[in-house]
């Protein structure tokens, strides 16, 4: 099963625009295990792409399968429109920046960047090194060896690297994961930076959904071994498609409902929720049968007082009691017990004057129904969440 055929608009945008890397119906087994699943999928030129999903999913066998690392069982890769399926790492214009960094030891901080350029025998060699560096504002510390500097020096090092010699793609896998948050958050907004400075196309592999969100313009989330959606990052949380991608792109409450009526002229569902009318946008629902999971995200949802009156212009669902109340510096998170609905989570913004509802509090929960969504009703709810289970 092709996830992302040529029939999608993504992939025909990115090709209309130039496409850097095609991706056709590429399988990768490993014996008896399918790693990647007749994946198909095209990158616009010039882009900041993110390949989102958690560990296992395939995706750095597919990094791998672009950079000549692993050879598909099935299908074709492309490189600027060329089929490169078959051509070694070394004669591709790809470069990869990994996590580790991979840097040289013995080397300063210029001769690690210039070590592609001299085995190349490219002409002014350090000034174009020095050029790299300043890219990522380290030409200060070009006389360094990488042992005096802290992580995320050794990380734009590595990215230095590999950007001064100009490849048509350049992947990035997980290369901001050794790194603290703080550091991380920065190296994000360096990254996107440099990307739009150089405009070299970059594909990045990220478990990471934040992180795929601050830089990407295009994120393709992956789950065992094919893509789920592919958009903007706006889009890709605003209209999930399946209960995997609006679970593991940000959070969402999914409850199961059923459609019963169709209102105002075709353009909002009446859904059934526990006993309760709910409405849904109709073009904010996937859902092929009446059964569906109507899902709200938890910062769209507001707590009201148990009894307290809600204009028609909102949708409530009572009956609900605060069972943990989280306070996280920009928002309070609740956690509320709806009975056999299950657990419905609500971020509040503290901007001041907002009462703190305390564990044990009855509430109801209101929300505009604009922002409800509804997906597949024989999906599962919980799919794409973490399973504390599965954890190693």
């Amino acid at each position: 099963m092709t996830a992302v055929g040529t029939d999608d608009p993504t992939v025909e945008r990115a090709t209309a625009a130039g496409a850097a890397l095609e991706i056709e119906g590429v399988s990768r087994r490993f014996g008896d295990f399918l790693a990647v699943d007749d994946l198909t999928l095209a990158v616009a030129s010039g882009t900041f792409f993110a390949l989102l999903g958690p560990s296992g999913c395939g995706k750095t066998t597919t990094l791998r399968m672009v950079a000549g690392l692993e050879r598909p069982s099935a299908g074709t890769v492309r490189l600027a429109g060329q089929d490169v399926t078959g051509v070694p790492a070394h004669r591709r214009p790809v470069n990869t920046v990994f996590q580790s960094y991979a840097l040289f030891p013995h080397l300063d901080v210029l001769e690690n960047v210039a070590f592609g350029l001299r085995r190349r025998r490219t002409r002014d060699v350090r000034a174009r090194a020095l050029e790299a560096l300043e890219l990522v504002e380290l030409a200060h510390l070009a006389d360094r060896r990488p042992a005096q500097l802290s992580g995320g020096q050794q990380q734009r090092v590595a990215l230095a690297r590999a950007v001064v010699n100009r490849p048509a793609l350049l992947l990035l896998d997980e290369p901001l994961g050794a790194l603290d948050l703080k550091l991380r958050r920065r190296m994000q907004l360096e990254l996107k930076r440099i990307q739009a400075e150089v405009g070299i196309t970059f594909v990045h592999v990220t478990h990471d959904q934040e992180e795929a969100m601050t830089m990407a313009d295009t994120v393709a989330v992956m789950n065992r071994g094919r893509i789920e959606q592919v958009g903007a990052p706006a889009d890709l949380y605003e209209h999930p498609r399946t209960a995997f991608v609006a679970n593991f792109l940000g959070q969402s409450n999914l409850v199961p409902g059923t459609v019963v009526e169709v209102l105002d002229g075709g353009r909002v569902l009446g859904v059934d929720v526990a006993g309760t009318r709910l409405r849904v946008p109709a073009a904010r629902s996937v859902a092929a049968g009446p059964r569906v999971l109507v899902g709200v995200r938890p910062e769209k949802i507001r707590l009201v007082g148990a009894d307290e009156q809600v204009g028609t212009a909102h949708d409530v669902l009572r009956g609900g009691t605060v069972v943990d109340t989280s306070f996280t510096g920009v928002s309070t998170q609740y956690q509320v017990d709806v009975g056999a609905l299950g657990t419905v989570g609500v971020f509040a913004q503290n901007a001041g004057g907002t009462p703190v509802h305390p564990p044990g509090t009855p509430v109801a929960l209101a929300w505009d129904p604009d922002f409800a969504f509804a997906l597949d009703g024989d999906e599962e709810p919980a799919a794409g969440t973490v399973d504390l289970d599965d954890e190693p």
